[in-house]
């Protein structure tokens, strides 16, 4: 009640004082029932404003109550349980422990000991720009393609493919800008993640589904257009999509909603689409156990309110569900530091699967 009585001298001064013209000094006109009327109403209207820290307005979804996560949890897929035991020695996890302590640290990244891949080659990777007309959409969709280091020297060789979407504000370039390129050349250059294409695609418009048909575009078209012009594994298994902030939220809607697509989905500081509040929980109930893809999720501890809202949320639907999914808090705010910091621990991530497939 502190602050209120200090509002209420202050009302009080504001309203019954007056200058008195003859000696300078101030003199007080007895009005206080106005200034005590004053504060009843204060406390009875805000009561207790001042003492709650205010949280920003979570789109409509109805409230989403959630406790906080721990800040790293691992729940294995059947696939991954190899992995996550250290059977499999040139894992991304293999020399490092199961579950990090993600606050005040960096993504775990563990060496590789044995190489993935035999194919020696000092040429980097490339990036192909391109653009596909749709009759869903009013213009182009610009998209661009990570070919991993000679190529062109491999015709016969097939490749998984990962998917990439950017956040709300950016463009198809956000991931290269990150380093996608240079990481990926990097671990493939070193033996620790195998050759894979990269798939960038440009969402122009910010509306979210079905209004926007950039979803539809991608999955019933692109993705056929791109397993057709390059040679890819054109099967689920080694088929990943993941996204920034609102491309996470693509990520989320499409990986679920079209789960037979994908077999990793990653959501990092994600953005969830208003409309797929009530989507999310049956997609996940409708998909059968034995086909669930796994997914990445993370977060900075400083992003905004909103989107720790719901990536706490979403997690825990995981959770109650016992659906494969890493979760990880990091420190770091919803920037492109955040994500910068974190690109290796991301892409080691997507191609573990990829990797055990090259050793076997």
């Amino acid at each position: 009640m502190k602050q209120f009585r200090c509002l209420g001298l202050w009302y009080l001064n504001q309203s019954s004082t007056r200058l008195n013209s003859n000696n300078g000094k101030i003199a007080f006109v007895k009005n206080k029932p106005v200034g005590i009327l004053f504060c009843v109403f204060i406390a009875l209207a805000l009561g207790g404003c001042f003492n709650q820290t205010s949280k920003e307005p979570i789109p409509q979804s109805g409230s989403l109550k959630t406790t906080l996560p721990a800040p790293s949890r691992i729940i294995p897929s059947e696939r991954n349980k190899a992995i996550i035991a250290g059977e499999a020695t040139d894992s991304p996890r293999a020399n490092s422990t199961a579950i990090p302590s993600p606050i005040g640290s960096k993504s775990p990244i563990a060496s590789s000991s044995t190489p993935v891949s035999t194919r020696v080659c000092l040429e980097p990777g490339k990036i192909i720009l391109g653009q596909y007309r749709s009759q869903n959409l009013t213009l182009p969709m610009d998209y661009r393609v990570y070919l991993p280091p000679c190529y062109a020297d491999h015709p016969q060789e097939r490749y998984p493919v990962l998917y990439l979407i950017h956040g709300q504000g950016y463009t198809d370039d956000q991931w290269v800008r990150l380093g996608i390129t240079k990481t990926a050349d990097k671990l493939i250059a070193a033996h620790q993640i195998p050759p894979l294409i990269i798939v960038m695609p440009r969402d122009r418009i910010w509306d979210p589904p079905p209004q926007n048909q950039f979803g539809t575009v991608l999955i019933h078209q692109l993705i056929p257009y791109i397993d057709e012009k390059y040679p890819t594994v054109a099967d689920r298994d080694h088929r990943a999509i993941g996204g920034l902030s609102r491309g996470a939220g693509w990520a989320v809607h499409l990986g679920l909603s079209h789960w037979e697509m994908f077999s990793e989905i990653g959501a990092h500081s994600l953005a969830v689409f208003a409309g797929d509040v009530q989507m999310i929980p049956k997609w996940l109930d409708q998909i059968p156990v034995n086909a669930r893809p796994e997914i990445f999720v993370d977060i900075g501890s400083h992003d905004r309110p909103e989107m720790l809202e719901w990536t706490y949320w979403f997690e825990r639907l995981l959770t109650e569900r016992h659906f494969p999914h890493e979760w990880y808090l990091y420190e770091g705010f919803h920037d492109e530091a955040y994500w910068g910091a974190h690109l290796e621990q991301y892409i080691r991530w997507y191609t573990q699967a990829w990797l055990l497939d090259e050793k076997n």
